[in-house]
C-alpha cells in the first residue's frame, strides 16, 4: 500500500495512515483504505482494527490540490468511490477505533466519525466537517453519519457553518469519545479495541450492524442526484475560484502533498 501502513499485533491490525504530512485524502487512498478494510473483514484472524494518522495530523481531508485537477470523469468517479468508503467503513463488522492524531478536518473527520469509538490526541488541533465553505454540497449520508453522533440539532447547526471544533469542544460535543496525551494516544485506542474484541464476537458484531441498520441504510442508497448536483456546483467558476485560493494557501503553507 502506498498510502498507509499497516502492523499487527496479535489479532490487533493498526492502520497508519501515511501520505505526505498531512494525509490528504486523494483517489488512491481511497481506493487502497476500501481495500483493506474489506481484506480484514474477511480475515478470521482479524479481531478488530485502529485508524490512526501521524504526529499532528490524522488526516487533512481532501487533496484538494489533486482533486482539483481531476478531469470530470475522475471527479465523479472519486466522490462515488469516496462515499462507498463511507459505507464500507461504518459496515465493518468488527471493531474499528479511530486514534485521532492531530488535525481530522472535513474527510479527516468523516473517516474519524464511521468508526465504533474516537479517541482524539490533547493539544491545539481541530475537527469537524467544513465542505460549506469550501465549495462542496454536504449529501444526506454525510448528515447522516454526523447525526448519528451528534444528534441531528447540533449537526446540522455545524454542517450549515462549516464548524470546527477544538479537542475541549468535540469531547464536549460527543464528537470524541475520550481524550488522550500524544504518549497515551495508542495505547487508550488499543485498550477500547481489546475491550471490545473480548466480547463474543457474534453478539457484538450482530448489535453493532442492529444499532447501526438504519444508518448503513442511508450510506448505501443511490446517491446519483446528490452526486450530480455536488459535481456540478464542484465544477462551478465561483467555487474553482475559491479552491485555487485555497489552494494557493495551501501550496504556501506545504499542509497539502501530492
Amino acid at each position: 500500500m502506498n498510502t498507509f501502513q499497516t502492523t499487527i499485533q496479535g489479532r490487533l491490525v493498526t492502520i497508519s495512515l501515511d501520505r505526505g504530512r498531512s494525509n490528504a485524502i486523494n483517489h488512491e487512498m481511497v481506493k487502497e483504505l476500501a481495500a483493506c478494510i474489506k481484506t480484514l473483514e474477511h480475515d478470521d484472524n482479524v479481531g478488530g482494527v485502529i485508524l490512526t494518522g501521524k504526529e499532528g495530523f490524522f488526516s487533512s481531508g481532501i487533496d484538494l490540490i489533486e482533486a482539483y485537477d481531476y478531469d470530470e470523469a475522475q471527479s465523479r468517479q472519486f466522490w462515488v468511490d469516496f462515499l462507498a468508503l463511507q459505507n464500507t467503513l461504518a459496515a465493518f463488522r468488527k471493531p474499528l477505533v479511530a486514534a485521532i492524531s492531530g488535525h481530522s478536518p472535513a474527510g479527516g473527520c468523516i473517516l474519524a466519525i464511521c468508526c465504533d469509538y474516537r479517541v482524539m490526541v490533547e493539544g491545539a488541533f481541530i475537527i469537524g466537517l467544513n465542505e460549506v465553505p469550501v465549495g462542496i454540497i454536504v449529501p444526506d449520508s454525510v448528515f447522516s453519519l454526523y447525526a448519528f453522533w451528534l444528534g441531528q440539532r447540533k449537526a446540522y447547526q455545524y454542517l450549515i457553518e462549516g464548524k470546527l471544533l477544538k479537542v475541549n469542544e468535540a469531547l464536549e460535543a460527543g464528537l470524541v469519545d475520550e481524550t488522550a496525551a500524544p504518549d497515551k494516544l495508542m495505547s487508550a485506542a488499543i485498550e477500547k479495541v481489546m475491550a471490545y474484541i473480548k466480547l463474543n464476537p457474534v453478539t457484538w458484531t450482530e448489535s453493532k450492524l442492529n444499532l447501526r441498520k438504519e444508518l448503513i441504510g442511508k450510506l448505501k442508497a443511490d446517491q446519483t442526484d446528490t452526486l450530480n448536483k455536488m459535481l456540478k456546483q464542484w465544477w462551478a467558476p465561483e467555487t474553482r475560484q475559491g479552491l485555487q485560493m485555497m489552494i494557493q494557501n495551501l501550496k504556501s503553507k506545504n499542509t497539502a502533498v501530492k
